[in-house]
């Protein structure tokens, strides 16, 4: 072989080498270009989208495989919302409309000529849990309703959380804390009986049982008429006005199978009941009332120990005790006497400025509370009734 034929072999395989380099780098520039446009995606700020929850065919779908969704995220507790006060549910989001929903905050918009416009999750609901498990969607959220407070007028944003939900408090705002009460059904109902308070539920339970109290269930009208009478009575007790009866005949249309109303009677005569509201894995008790003078028969625990039987027969992981006023001591007790596990819920409100009262922001310690519980009490039943007809959508 002649030295040029060499030096052209040896030119050969040096262009062949750089070729092959370049196609190397070239391949990594490559598989590094989907990590560098990811990163670049996480960097970019999300969008949010506005959907209505009674609309949006992704909603139950979502809730349903979404762990802390509740009943009240429910779209039957929303459109009870709805068509009783006037409030428009509303939720955020940042899934795009086309694609599964991942995440949502759920409000129901308040409009008040008393009370003022405000964004509340929710009303009238113990609790209500922000289903958005990432970070940087829970902060895209909450920047988006921020931002939105000066245009649509609100004069604060309240959040009625099971936890934390580890927004940055950028705006000032106020935090009213209450006692929150579940009980585990995962023991036995022989365990569940047993843990209970020896003296003040289970001696009561019994004489119950001594008494002959008969117990019935059901969404008919008859039931509503006999719960909704109790409601009137313990409420203007209390100095409270009831609810409009309108508020339960929705939830019984629109809450599915799982609502119940609980009737306990002594010689034929209601005494005590109860509405307790099934979903998903929980029993939630809602609201209870009765007529005092009878509450010494166990009337109100056998009330509570046939609804946690059921909802344990049901096979339901947790029986719901739902809230209490923090110095609501006597309450409390009695909640932590049935063994349900006892936490803090704190609603947090986020304003402009520094105060966002209402005239319904009462608390049990104040003096206006009393004075208005005294004149409450003395008025006539059918006058208290209607003052919660007219005001109640006010004070959601």
């Amino acid at each position: 072989m002649t030295m040029i034929a060499e030096a052209v072999i040896a030119e050969a395989k040096i262009a062949e080498a750089k070729i092959t380099e370049t196609k190397i780098a070239h391949a990594k520039i490559v598989q590094g270009a989907p990590h560098q446009g990811a990163a670049r995606d996480a960097m970019a700020p999300k969008h949010v989208y506005v959907i209505d929850p009674l609309l949006d065919p992704r909603w139950d779908e979502f809730l349903q495989w979404h762990p802390r969704a509740s009943m009240f995220h429910s779209s039957g507790w929303l459109r009870a919302l709805a068509l009783t006060y006037g409030y428009r549910p509303i939720a955020y989001s940042t899934c795009p409309a086309g694609e599964p929903l991942r995440n949502a905050a759920v409000f129901c918009e308040v409009q008040s000529w008393l009370t003022g416009r405000r964004l509340v999750s929710l009303p009238f609901s113990d609790h209500c849990e922000w289903l958005a498990d990432k970070e940087e969607d829970t902060r895209a959220i909450w920047k988006f309703l921020e931002k939105s407070m000066p245009r649509r007028q609100w004069r604060h944003i309240e959040l009625r959380p099971l936890h934390p939900i580890g927004i940055p408090a950028l705006r000032a705002s106020s935090a009213v804390r209450y006692s929150f009460h579940a009980l585990d059904l995962g023991p036995s109902l022989e365990t569940i009986f047993e843990n209970f308070h020896r003296s003040s539920i289970q001696r009561k339970i019994r004489r119950a049982e001594r008494e002959q109290l008969t117990y019935s269930e059901g969404c008919s009208e008859l039931l509503l008429d006999q719960f909704y009478g109790l409601l009137c009575i313990t409420r203007k007790r209390h100095g409270v006005p009831p609810q409009p009866r309108r508020w339960f005949a929705n939830l019984l249309r629109y809450a599915g199978d799982g609502i119940k109303i609980r009737v306990v009677s002594k010689d034929g005569r209601p005494v005590a009941a109860m509405i307790t509201v099934r979903y998903k894995d929980s029993m939630v008790y809602k609201y209870g009332c009765s007529d005092k003078p009878f509450n010494r028969f166990g009337s109100n625990h056998l009330l509570f120990w046939k609804a946690i039987q059921d909802a344990k027969n049901s096979g339901l992981r947790c029986f719901d005790f739902g809230r209490a006023d923090a110095d609501q001591q006597g309450l409390i007790t009695f909640k932590n006497r049935w063994c349900a596990v006892e936490s803090i819920l704190e609603y947090s409100r986020y304003s402009p400025d520094f105060s966002s009262p209402s005239m319904f922001d009462l608390r049990a310690g104040a003096w206006t509370t009393r004075a208005a519980k005294r004149v409450l009490s003395g008025l006539p039943l059918s006058m208290v009734v209607s003052i919660g007809e007219a005001f109640y959508g006010h004070a959601g």
